[in-house]
């Protein structure tokens, strides 16, 4: 059976973001061309500073030349789960802004992770588990994909279907079965000034 790990919220939300979690144990199942068709979709939905839509994506297949790129690109640690994913991803940032190239686009990483998030909330509705990497070389990424100077190599995403933790490294397998934990809402949302909790959190 797929390893549920639901989070124990304080409050109630949605159950795709409940059931949302970040797995190194993929399936050895191809994603349907309408589910990246969909989970692309929507991040060109993504709301974004003066409509710049900054974000670019690279996407890679298991079995061929881009995938293989993108990986080679992962630090040891990543390398040791992320190819058990069919689908590898990065995300890529216009620093610039479209309507005025001389200017920078302050906003652009920002936009990039909600068009991420978008992807992985629309994944997630169809069934699908992304995991978001900052392990890897972006500077030999952007090298070998010919990423223009103005463009900035941000993250890379595994998405696939979840597989089984035994398949892991056993270095890997008590992080696949460990609580998932989050710091408390008082830790994070405050009032009045830095630090001062909020009401009725």
């Amino acid at each position: 059976m797929p390893l549920s790990k639901s989070a124990q919220t304080k409050y109630d939300i949605h159950p795709i973001l409940n059931d949302r979690w970040s797995p190194r144990a993929f399936a050895d199942k191809k994603v349907e061309q309408e589910k990246i068709q969909r989970f692309f979709e929507a991040a060109r939905w993504t709301p974004s500073s003066s409509n710049e839509q900054p974000w670019r994506f690279i996407i890679g297949f298991k079995g061929d030349e881009t995938y293989q790129k993108i990986y080679d690109t992962f630090v040891e640690f990543n390398q040791l789960w992320a190819f058990t994913a069919p689908v590898l991803i990065l995300t890529i940032g216009n620093t610039r802004s479209v309507k005025n190239p001389e200017k920078p686009n302050l906003a652009y990483a920002y936009d990039c992770g909600q068009a991420v998030a978008h992807l992985t909330f629309q994944a997630a509705a169809d069934g699908l588990f992304v995991h978001q990497m900052g392990g890897f070389d972006t500077d030999q990424a952007a090298k070998t994909f010919g990423v223009p100077e103005s463009f900035k190599v941000l993250t890379a995403i595994a998405i696939g279907y979840i597989g089984d933790p035994e398949v892991l490294h056993p270095n890997l397998k008590q992080m696949e079965y460990s609580k998932r934990e989050r710091q408390n809402l008082d830790q994070m949302v405050f009032s009045g000034r830095f630090g001062n909790v909020a009401p009725e959190i």
